[in-house]
């Protein structure tokens, strides 16, 4: 998959395709029910298929503070990867900036989607906003359809014992720790990846050393302890699977500074880890995120929570 961060790129490469816009976050199976739907029209129509990724996500630019917006599920890298592997040709980074957001819908349409990508077809939820004000509308664009000869079809909906599946349920079942209905909803287990960067070394020096991953995302979804799978993606290592306690959130007891963190103790490993990459696999929610008294009390409890993740696995099995 090409990834194009303006259009004057397109259009060096192509003159048309057939496009879908949105958030895609988490790229859940609701997400890889349209992406099917839009590799089968661009295969009717012999063109290239082309997701349109908004970044950053529009509440998130609007947001005075990280509580405004709703966490976010993956990061731009991840949700681009698991785009990719839906066998997508090219996504189109569209930014969300303050000249987006003063861009009328009937602007919005002409220049970025009929001169810019020159579509073929869209497929698109029939609640789409787009547009200063959020005026633009699946009516609107039937109209402009009919008028410079694209089909606008609407996205198919997918639904999980009963229930349609979205981003915001994923959001709603990883704060209830219920990990197997997010895998139902996701279709893989929920993971966040990133590259292991240097921290604090306090786990280090407490005995529990750990890998740090910062997350660039103004919310998260998931705050506290849990046991986890940790892939490591490295060449020289080759890839292995660990178990690790995780520690998400943003470490009351040590830092006031607000950045969240994801930071692992994987079990029975030693070695360097930095400037690798990794995904942490969520499998189980050891206890909720607290801020201790002293040093001293989250040693010992650190001890507890590395404990009970070893119990979880023992009994797990794997």
């Amino acid at each position: 998959m090409k990834i194009i961060e303006d259009i004057q790129s397109f259009q060096r490469l192509q003159q048309r395709c057939v496009a879908t816009i949105g958030k895609f976050d988490g790229v859940h199976r609701g997400h890889q029910l349209i992406l099917e739907q839009l590799r089968t029209q661009a295969q009717a129509l012999q063109l290239p298929s082309v997701v349109i990724v908004i970044e950053p996500h529009p509440e998130e630019f609007f947001a005075v503070s990280p509580q405004d917006c709703p966490a976010r599920l993956s990061e731009p890298e991840e949700k681009l990867q698991l785009i990719a592997a839906q066998g997508i040709d090219y996504a189109f980074k569209l930014r969300f900036d303050e000249q987006l957001c003063k861009l009328s819908a009937e602007d919005y349409i002409e220049s970025i989607l009929v001169e810019g990508l020159g579509i073929a077809g869209l497929i698109i939820g029939s609640d789409f906003r787009f547009g200063n004000q959020r005026k633009g509308d699946f009516s609107l664009l039937q109209d402009y359809g009919n008028r410079y000869d694209f089909q606008v079809l609407e996205s198919a909906s997918c639904e999980v014992d009963g229930l349609r599946v979205s981003s915001t349920l994923v959001r709603q079942k990883l704060a209830e720790a219920d990990f197997e209905s997010v895998a139902a909803l996701l279709g893989r287990q929920y993971a966040i990846s990133g590259t292991v960067v240097k921290g604090q070394q306090l786990g280090r020096d407490l005995g529990f050393p750990t890998c740090n991953v910062r997350l660039n995302r103004r919310n998260i979804p998931l705050h506290g302890v849990y046991a986890c799978d940790v892939i490591v993606q490295d060449g020289q290592l080759q890839t292995m699977t660990l178990h690790g306690a995780a520690n998400i959130g943003y470490r009351p007891t040590v830092s006031d500074d607000n950045k969240a963190i994801l930071e692992v103790h994987l079990l029975d490993f030693s070695g360097d880890l930095y400037d690798t990459r990794i995904s942490v696999l969520f499998r189980h929610r050891i206890r909720a995120e607290v801020k201790f008294d002293s040093l001293q009390a989250l040693l010992e409890q650190i001890a507890i929570d590395v404990n009970d993740t070893r119990e979880f696995f023992a009994v797990a099995g794997r």
